[in-house]
Formats: structure tokens, sequence, C-alpha cells
């Protein structure tokens, strides 16, 4: 059976491997302060074009959203769309640390400057939690992406209010590749406080590097990491990972490969009249598919069952990652021709 239900099923990419074998035997200190992470956060703030940032290594992006959210104070909320993943799929990680989440309904995923205003003009004292960051995804849960203009408003919108702009990059490579995208990595760093750059959904075995731009952000923050559980011991195997994604383009060409590839399905779907539930140009694509083929397409393949549509369409998630290749996408058109001509 093979897997469209997301982008981390398959280990690693093989520059990051052989990076990991070659550089297996070469002591190091522990807990991030090594010298293969020294350098990859050198690397990184030369691609975000910001020398003036803190870079952590941390273990996966829950930890990264939950100390994101220990940095505020015990009263103080954090605005996010219904969609967003901290609101959906983190288990209550963030609430866990006190910290309340206000969801608003966005669009397509996205958040927007005036849901954001219309969160603080409600909470007008203390009878009710401050809100205080304001949480995005960028390529969002739905697979869309933040326009630079976009982004801009949301900024400035934060700025005006006194809020902090925190952006998960877990597909963040996804959503700077993407067809229509105009945003780069230094125009991120520009109009966030803080944000990270997903390794585990983009060739690394495992990690993210947390990108700290904000200086009110910075004191203290290891000691978060290290409370949250997030601090590897052999902290050199995230710096090593991203070493090898930022040294040269991989990064964004796994990025390019799973985007291609989850594209070429939507294309596949099109042809058979399959409409899209949301036109994302990312690696995540939403068919909104006939619950009878779709139960034949189970039978081969892993997918998300996103939600029902009406009463006999499923609207379905399917993802590709840097490693899925074309013959992967060809089996599944093949398959599909099957699935629609048996009787």
């Amino acid at each position: 059976m093979y897997s469209f239900a997301n982008d981390y099923s398959e280990g690693a990419c093989p520059k990051v491997l052989t990076a990991l074998i070659q550089t297996n035997n070469i002591q190091s200190d522990g807990y991030g302060v090594d010298v293969f992470c020294q350098t990859a956060a050198n690397v990184i703030k030369k691609t975000i074009q910001h020398d003036d940032v803190d870079v952590h290594f941390i273990t996966g992006g829950t930890p990264c959203n939950v100390i994101a959210a220990s940095l505020l104070k015990a009263h103080e909320a954090i605005i996010c769309v219904e969609t967003g993943h901290i609101n959906v799929h983190e288990t209550g990680a963030v609430e866990a640390t006190g910290h309340k989440i206000i969801s608003v309904k966005g669009r397509y995923g996205k958040i927007l400057p005036e849901e954001i205003r219309k969160v603080v003009a409600a909470h007008a004292d203390e009878h009710m939690v401050k809100p205080k960051m304001v949480f995005i995804s960028n390529a969002t849960e739905m697979g869309t992406i933040y326009r630079k203009e976009e982004l801009t408003n949301i900024y400035n919108t934060c700025k005006e209010l006194g809020l902090y702009l925190y952006l998960d990059g877990a597909r963040l490579g996804n959503a700077l590749i993407a067809t229509g995208n105009d945003l780069s990595f230094k125009d991120i760093c520009d109009l966030t406080d803080m944000f990270y750059i997903g390794g585990t959904k983009n060739g690394a075995m495992l990690g993210e590097a947390m990108v700290v731009r904000n200086e009110e952000l910075k004191p203290d923050f290891r000691y978060l990491i290290k409370q949250h559980c997030a601090m590897l011991a052999k902290g050199r195997i995230i710096g090593v990972q991203f070493l090898s994604l930022f040294e040269d383009n991989t990064y964004l060409e796994n990025a390019k490969n799973a985007n291609v590839m989850a594209q070429a399905l939507k294309y596949i779907f099109a042809q058979f009249m399959i409409p899209m539930y949301i036109d994302s140009p990312t690696n995540q694509i939403f068919p909104v598919i006939e619950n009878s083929l779709l139960e034949k397409i189970k039978a081969n393949y892993k997918i998300i069952e996103w939600g029902p549509y009406d009463e006999s369409h499923t609207i379905c998630r399917f993802v590709c990652s840097w490693a899925t290749k074309k013959s992967d996408v060809q089996d599944f058109y093949n398959d599909l021709v099957t699935y629609v001509n048996k009787k």
C-alpha cells in the first residue's frame, strides 16, 4: 500500500543520510552548541540575510509551537485560524501550557487582519485573556500560501496592536517554491518576530530550525527548549542535517519535487473531472471524491479523509514528499483508470 497520507513517511533524503554517516565518528559538544549546529546556524543566517537573529535547533514542530507559546505571560493568549495546527492537530499542547487559543474562521486557511483586530477589540479588560501572539502557517494546513502583501498587512497589524507574529514553517520550503509565491526567506524573517524552518517534512530525519528575530523573545530561550524536552543531547544530529540541506539548494529542491508531484496528481484528478475542494499550489491537494470510488482508492493507497463534502462525496487530502517519484504518480494514474472503468 503506497502512502499519500503525509510528507514524512520516508526517513531522510540521501544527502542528509550521507552527511550523518560521514560525520558519525566525529566527536562534538552536546546540546546544540557543537560546530555543526554553529555552522548550520551561520548558513541559515546567510540564507535569510539576517545576522541579527538567534537560530535554535529543536526536535520537532509541536515543541517549536509549545516553546513559542511559553514565551507569553500566563494571562496572554494566541490567535489563529480554525484549521491552525495548534488548534486542531497538537492534542492541546499549546493550551496545556496554560495559554488560551482564540480561533477565527480565516479564508482558505489564512488569517485576515480584520479578524485579528476584532479579537483584540473583543478582549478589552482584565476579565478576559489578553491576545498577545498571532500564529500562522506557511504553507497553511489547507496547502495555500501567503503572498507578500498579505503577510505585510498581518505583520503591520500585529505591530500596531502590540502582538507578536509567529510563523509555523513546517512546510515553509513548499510555500517558498510554490507557483505564485512572491516571498523569500528574507521576507519571512523581515515580516515575523519568530518562525521556524521545517526539516522533518522536507528531507531531514527529524528537527526544525527556530529563528528568533525579535530581541524581546531571545533571552533565556534555551531554558525553554530544555524545559520542554526539545533539546537533544546529540544536538549535532539536527545541525548536520540542516547544514546538509542548506549548504546548496537541496532544501528547496526537495520541496520542489513534493510540489511538482502533488500538482501532477491534481492534473490527473482533473482528467477524471474530480474537482478540488481548494486550489492549493503546494504539496497538499484536496480532491472531492465520490465515496464508492474512494473505497477503491483506499484499498491500495493510504490517504487522509478530511471530511464529508456531501452525502456521496468526501474531501480527501493527498500529500507528496521529497521522495515521491514520477512512477508513483504514474502508478496511481493507472490504478485510477482501472477503478473508474471497473464495473
